[in-house]
């Protein structure tokens, strides 16, 4: 076995193995996160979002200094990833406050974030449901293919997203990926509070009686990840550079590495060798 970088693939791969699957029954169901996993529909929130908290804490009496302010949002962005827009939006409130600034209601901050957000992505599903774009101009490149093998192979597939659900299920359709998912698409709804990617996880593992390793789930958020990682699972880190559709963002990769990933790879293009693996069927080597 040769090193590159220090990095561990399968062979003729960009599939970077982190820990060796550990044997075990093949997996029966793979769980997805939407946004950056999926689709791309969204892409760009991230920057959206440090963007308008940035905004309100530099109007707090007691801001740090830009650079400071920069880096703390950023990391919180990243590393909430995964998690519901109303608890990211509940950190901001507390974080104006915390600096003397007046505490609004973190359903106000969500309203402001999905007005800026959604004028972005109804253009973009215009254009879809237009013909301008085609579903794979907006998706995860090689998540198309991915699925449909999987529903070939009768392996039960599920969406969790920190998306309200009434938006995924709406942009799911739209990417004509529906049919994948049918009922099994999680995310928070409005007076629905507590939602939780960890409790989806419990629910599909107790619901279908399945052991940890049973269960594959693929994100790029850290959220999905440490949770599968909890509960035994097999979790692939989707590294995935949404503006430029290909290589590893390495970012992502730092993060999802360290909440737990068995695998990281840059999208769905070696589905098929994910697939294999996934099985049983191959080997890693250092390459």
């Amino acid at each position: 076995m040769t090193s590159q970088n220090g990095r561990t693939y399968l062979p003729n791969t960009h599939i970077e193995i982190i820990s060796p699957r550990l044997p075990c029954a093949r997996p029966r169901h793979v769980l997805f996160d939407f946004d950056g996993t999926v689709s791309l529909i969204r892409e760009g929130w991230q920057q959206l979002m440090i963007e308008l908290m940035l905004e309100f804490l530099r109007a707090t009496p007691e801001a740090e200094d830009e650079q400071t302010l920069c880096d703390k949002v950023t990391d919180l962005v990243l590393h909430s990833t995964g998690r519901p827009t109303i608890d990211q939006m509940t950190f901001l409130a507390d974080e104006v406050a915390r600096r003397g600034g007046l505490r609004h209601d973190p359903h106000m901050y969500k309203r402001l974030f999905l007005d800026r957000l959604l004028a972005r992505v109804n253009e973009r599903l215009t254009s879809l449901r237009r013909g301008q774009f085609e579903p794979a101009d907006l998706t995860v490149p090689g998540v198309m293919e991915l699925l449909a093998e999987l529903k070939r192979r009768k392996i039960i597939c599920h969406l969790a997203s920190g998306t309200e659900k009434e938006a995924v299920v709406e942009e799911t359709a739209a990417l004509g990926l529906a049919a994948y998912f049918e009922d099994r698409i999680h995310g928070p709804q409005d007076g629905s509070p507590g939602f939780s990617k960890k409790h989806v996880i419990e629910g599909i593992l107790e619901a279908y009686g399945l052991a940890g390793c049973e269960l594959v789930s693929c994100g790029d958020g850290k959220v999905e990840i440490e949770y599968t990682a909890q509960a035994g699972g097999i979790a692939v880190g989707v590294a995935s550079n949404e503006v430029e559709r290909q290589g590893i963002n390495e970012t992502k990769r730092h993060q999802l590495i360290q909440a737990g990933a068995n695998l990281i790879i840059p999208d769905f293009r070696e589905g098929e060798a994910l697939i294999a693996y996934l099985m049983g069927g191959d080997e890693a080597r250092q390459g």
